[in-house]
């Protein structure tokens, strides 16, 4: 699923199980020493995917620590990107020679509880969802919204170092052609010379998963 909404230059890998061989480094045991068997699990599949897609960029195997606002630390060249939800694990990757960064984001196909989307969405974005809703109540785009925040969230966050609220952006959700955009409220970081003033990214739910994914290229804006 994931694969199809990223960019050639992206090597994506999902599982919808857990692997009974899951194989984790030193380093990677000691984060988890105080987590739950669930906990170790999910984090543990979606370093096996990343992994995997590791490979799949000719790379070989290496520890994937969380650092600053445990965002996961990755191998020199590489950018990449993780989710999990129930019944979902996956990792999107690239050189980073080719992409400047990934936000992943996976949520169970589901409306959100009550009373996150007042705090999630602004004003203007709940009555564009009133819309959406209106025109294919089949998607819960409550959910959509959030997960494409989430996202955002993980592009923006390797390139600037700093938090960005879920008011300091703005989604744009086409439920024509499966994108979105997340127009930026606060100073974006600059690539290729140019300040980002927002960012592109693709949707789709399917089977019970609502995913979102953000590619931005290297290289002059």
């Amino acid at each position: 699923m994931l694969d199809e909404i990223v960019p050639p230059q992206v090597v994506a890998v999902e599982a919808f199980d857990d692997p009974d061989d899951l194989q984790l480094y030193p380093e990677e045991q000691a984060v988890l020493q105080k987590a739950v068997a669930s906990r170790r699990i999910e984090f543990g599949t979606a370093r096996w995917c990343a992994r995997q897609a590791l490979a799949k960029l000719g790379l070989p195997p290496a520890p994937i620590l969380p650092g600053l606002r445990g965002a996961p630390g990755w191998p020199s060249g590489v950018v990449g990107s993780m989710t999990h939800c129930a019944g979902y694990r996956a990792a999107a990757l690239a050189h980073s020679r080719e992409v400047a960064t990934i936000g992943i984001d996976a949520e169970p196909h589901t409306a959100l509880p009550d009373g996150v989307g007042d705090v999630i969405a602004s004003h203007a974005e709940q009555r564009a969802l009133a819309e959406l809703a209106g025109a294919a109540p089949e998607v819960f785009w409550d959910k959509l919204l959030f997960s494409a925040k989430e996202a955002t969230y993980k592009a923006w966050f390797p390139l600037t170092q700093r938090w960005l609220g879920f008011n300091d952006a703005v989604i744009r959700i086409n439920a024509a052609d499966g994108t979105f955009t997340a127009r930026l409220l606060v100073p974006g970081p600059v690539l290729g010379g140019r300040q980002l003033t927002e960012f592109s990214g693709r949707w789709l739910a399917r089977d019970g998963l609502v995913i979102t994914s953000i590619a931005v290229p290297a290289g002059p804006a």
